[in-house]
């Protein structure tokens, strides 16, 4: 028998991110396994049209707990879905499509759009963006570091 997990790198329930096309060197997000999509703090969130494409501009606190500190970001629109909370919720929310960097992973990955401000983190990973790339351990945190060494998935 062959132990497939042993080539899996482990991430804590809450690991530090990177992602590069936002220009956004460093941000805190929970792993959510119960949660199917991914999701980005956004506000001040506004379509417009760039060479006949639909792109969003919207802005980003990636600090927890800090309001003064923002980032405005540019993704062309992959799609708008309708999104359910925790709590049941159901949200019409812009999905971007951008690269983020795990520990020593890049991936590609789907980011709905949704003001954060009242949760403790500034993005959410769902297992759609885990995949089976990693093994979780929920009792550890920051597993990965804060490396920027990567591998395309």
């Amino acid at each position: 028998m062959t132990d497939i997990t042993a080539s899996k790198a482990m991430l804590g329930w809450r690991e530090w991110v990177s992602l590069p096309d936002l220009n956004i060197n460093q941000i805190k997000a929970k792993i959510d396994t119960g949660a199917r999509s991914s999701a980005l703090h956004a506000y001040t969130i506004e379509p417009y049209r760039k060479g006949g494409q639909r792109w969003i501009m919207f802005a980003i606190h990636p600090i927890q707990k800090v309001s003064d500190i923002s980032i405005e970001c540019h993704s062309p629109i992959k799609d708008r879905r309708i999104v359910t909370d925790s709590g049941g919720h159901k949200q019409r929310r812009y999905v971007i499509e951008t690269q983020l960097i795990l520990g020593q992973k890049l991936i590609t990955a789907e980011m709905t759009l949704t003001n954060r401000d009242t949760m403790l983190f500034r993005m959410l990973i769902g297992r759609n963006t885990l995949k089976n790339h990693f093994n979780i351990n929920p009792c550890a945190s920051y597993l990965q570091g804060n490396s920027h060494q990567i591998t395309p998935l």
